[in-house]
């Protein structure tokens, strides 16, 4: 397999000598923005529009001699439109770019300035709530009602694709093992900790959301599922500006949000920031009926579960870039969160011969309140080296994570008649918890030519985590140490990368090959158990991308990519948390890294697409519930399991049913099958095909008003050791704007008719139970947001740089 792919290497870097004088099919348009006068303006917005059904296709910003360029243009008809605040509109006449284009220059695009044209000047192209590219499906979640007052986690569930169980585990095209970054960055956390920060985080917060299911090389090589990458809100606008926001929410309890945006941006400097508070209190319902034994020896277990969660977030970024020269930017960033939250649960578990029998109890009270502290520093920069587009990025990242978790239980022992049956049991859990993460990235961008680019990287990151479990009991009037279950678990990880793509512009073929190598080096410590883990490993994760452009409405494209997912900090810790004596959570320090070789065609048709893709997991790494027989209990933990086969097909229709109607339909069906020969002593196979249909619906009443609407369904699905049962919602929302779009109010209700709820069974042989959870997600919301300050620079203003828009300055 290596030799074939350095042999196609090969072949590929030695096609540039013979198709170096071809010409691509994507083209160059460039043109300039000019005054009455014919003086160059800079910061004037141009539009790059479809002539076929005028669909925006890209926007950039003019430089400070008034000139802009679109690059890669596919053959087609085009037209473009150039506006600045105080002065009209000015649209190009129609062109046209086929086969034999390459560079095409329009005529000036003047300007004229007055105003009473002030009125007049409305800007009319919105983002679609979703765009495909490439490479990834966009959704731009700014503009949306339906998004309003939301947490990140619950705009995640109405993704394309995606699905977020009742554990918040995030799926992709049915598979889990989805990598979240924050503006391009890895988050470095576990699961358990991303979801945390997801429910925090508001949509206030977000500009959109990029799904990258199967990533070429420059990516991590984590995510067996691919890439969910969160790019969060930066005005680019000049001057000082701002935006304020506040939600109310309300479902049984009252939810509160408010959220300040400001920046303030000038020819050598752009300050930003943000601070987003939250509050919110949600019920959650659990019932689990389950059956411990064989035969004459059987036991049968009735548990319910009533709780109330609290949540408070404070979440903060701030950054400066500071443009250097024409072609330097240096950028500094510090993010963070403070969030807590306290759970109040009332867990009562009936235990007997029968489920109508039950002959004694188990009465819990649980407290469990928690604290998050996370603070990152990112220093970055980024040279422009020539024209070209010859160019080198430099991220240096530093962050702090704390957690504590401290725990109260209270349990209760009693015969059915209500009498006691053994004395009352007071137990307590502390749990701090601390990751420090630095890491070093360089990534380098060469054009060799106008039609072959490389593109190379180094990275280097360093994790550490130190996990403490303090478990107590009341004995008498003295808390005294359960050393059966308190342990300290130590984990090292450090992650050494290097990666190249290499980019191939034939006549109507992009081809596009990578290789990234990792080397990891691991080491695990339960101290109080005296258990070391090591491991050191290299690995390379190859990738093959070609797309072929048929005609000016049609492109394919087929992609292999392999990829790793080591299992997170909190799945490796050892320790046990406890539900009541017969329901707990343990971790696994034994586990495995997984392997995933990912294979996807596609086929996109005008704005229409169909992805067909294969996955093939080995050692997957996946979440079961399993029984302990000698202690009739119930238990969650991880395991790798042998192998897991996916394969599916995922179609995206937009349509544009009339002129104030627009919707967007998707249709994901895929199948799964599991397979291990021994999951704690029995053979697991499971085979089932699901599907997930989601259709987002916009109403635009007038330009100023517009209604949404989306609903979803999930079908039924065997997911490794579960059995997951349908899940449907329906969420509406309204937006109306006021005072030339400076205030805006949004209304929203999710999960309308209060259909969404998880049921649950077992795939796993021998084990019988029924799960149902319901958490409570029927909310209404009102949004009402404020923009402020200038939203441009002065026209006379004249920039110095044009780089930083091109590409939105450095990851951040």
């Amino acid at each position: 397999m290596k030799t074939l792919y350095l042999n196609l290497l090969f072949l590929f870097i030695c096609s540039e000598m013979t198709f170096a004088q071809d010409s691509a099919v994507q083209a160059t348009i460039n043109g300039i923005v000019t005054d009455e006068q014919r003086k160059p303006l800079d910061y004037a917005t141009v539009v790059l529009f479809n002539q076929t059904d005028s669909s925006l296709v890209k926007s950039v910003v003019t430089d400070a001699s008034g000139r802009f360029s679109f690059l890669q243009i596919n053959p087609g008809n085009y037209y473009v439109k150039s506006s600045l605040m105080g002065y009209s509109t000015s649209k190009s006449p129609l062109f046209k770019i086929d086969a034999k284009s390459a560079n095409i220059t329009l005529q000036d695009l003047q300007l004229k300035s007055g105003s009473k044209d002030l009125t007049e000047v409305k800007i009319t192209a919105t983002k679609p709530l979703f765009e495909r590219k490439t490479d990834k499906l966009v959704m731009n979640v700014e503009n949306s009602s339906l998004m309003t007052g939301s947490s990140a986690l619950e705009v995640l569930q109405k993704a394309p694709g995606v699905t977020v169980d009742q554990n918040d585990n995030i799926s992709m095209q049915g598979k889990q093992g989805v990598m979240i970054q924050i503006d391009g960055k890895q988050t470095y956390m576990s699961n358990t900790d991303v979801s945390a920060l997801l429910r925090s985080m508001q949509s206030s917060q977000i500009e959109s959301i990029e799904l990258i299911t199967n990533p070429s090389s420059k990516y991590e090589a984590s995510g067996n599922s691919g890439i969910i990458n969160i790019k969060t809100r930066k005005s680019k606008n000049g001057g000082t500006n701002g935006t304020a926001s506040g939600t109310l929410g309300y479902g049984k309890h009252l939810n509160e949000n408010a959220s300040l945006n400001l920046n303030h941006r000038t020819e050598k400097i752009n300050l930003f920031g943000n601070y987003n508070y939250g509050a919110s209190k949600r019920n959650s319902e659990l019932n689990i009926d389950r059956i411990s034994g064989q035969d004459a020896s059987k036991t049968y277990f009735s548990q319910s579960s009533t709780g109330l969660r609290k949540n408070s977030s404070n979440n903060f970024k701030a950054g400066m870039d500071i443009f250097l020269n024409k072609n330097n930017t240096l950028g500094f960033l510090f993010n963070g969160y403070a969030n807590s939250s306290a759970e109040l649960t009332d867990n009562n578990t009936w235990i007997g011969p029968s489920f109508s029998t039950p002959d004694s109890a188990i009465l819990a009270n649980n407290d469990i309140r928690s604290k998050y502290r996370n603070y990152a520093y990112n220093l970055n920069y980024k040279s422009v080296l020539d024209t070209a587009g010859q160019e080198i990025t430099a991220d240096l990242d530093y962050s702090r994570y704390h957690s504590s978790d401290n725990s109260n239980y209270i349990n209760r022992f009693i015969y059915a008649n209500g009498t006691e049956l053994r004395p009352t049991g007071f137990l307590r859990n502390q749990s701090p918890s601390r990751i420090n993460i630095k890491a070093l990235k360089v990534d380098y961008t060469l054009p060799i030519s106008k039609t072959l680019k490389l593109e190379t990287g180094i990275k280097s990151s360093s994790v550490k985590t130190d996990n403490n479990f303090i478990a107590e009991e009341l004995k008498g009037l003295e808390w005294q140490n359960d050393k059966l279950r308190s342990n300290q678990f130590i984990y090292d990880e450090n992650v050494n990368a290097a990666y190249f793509n290499l980019s191939k512009q034939f006549k109507s073929t992009n081809v596009q090959l990578g290789l990234r190598a990792e080397q990891t080096n691991s080491k695990g410590n339960s101290i109080t158990e005296n258990k070391v883990t090591k491991r050191s490993y290299l690995d390379f994760f190859p990738s093959v991308f070609i797309n072929q452009t048929l005609t000016k409405d049609q492109t394919i494209g087929v992609s292999y990519s392999r990829r790793i997912d080591r299992p997170s900090y909190d799945d490796l810790n050892p320790f046990i948390y406890y539900l009541d004596q017969y329901t707990y959570n343990q971790g696994n320090p034994f586990l495995n890294p997984q392997y995933t070789h990912n294979f996807e065609a596609n086929y996109t048709f005008k704005r229409y697409s169909l992805s067909l893709n294969y996955s093939l997991v080995k050692d997957v790494i996946m979440q079961v519930l399993l029984p302990n027989e000698e202690k009739k209990a119930l238990f969650q933990t991880n395991e790798n399991l042998a192998k897991n086969i996916v394969y599916g097909a995922n179609l995206n229709v937009p349509v544009n049913i009339f002129k104030w109607w627009q919707t967007n339909n998707n249709l994901n069906v895929f199948h799964l099958e599991f397979s291990s020969p021994d999951l704690a002593g029995k053979a697991l196979s499971t085979s089932k095909t699901s599907f997930t249909i989601k259709s987002q619906h916009t109403f635009i009443i007038n330009p100023d008003l517009n209604a949404e609407l989306s609903a979803r369904y999930e079908s039924p699905l065997d997911y490794g050791t579960l059995s997951i049962g349908e899940r449907h919602g329906i969420d509406v929302g309204i937006s109306k704007s006021l005072m030339d779009k400076k205030i805006n109010i949004k209304l929203a209700v999710s999960d309308v008719f209060n259909t969404q709820e998880t049921r649950l069974g077992s795939t796993y042989p021998g084990l019988s139970y029924q799960l149902y959870q319901k958490n409570e997600s029927r909310i209404a919301r009102i949004t009402l947001s404020y923009k402020f300050g200038k939203n441009e620079l002065k026209p006379a203003r004249r920039r110095t740089t044009g780089v930083e828009e091109e590409k939105g300055r450095l990851k951040n």
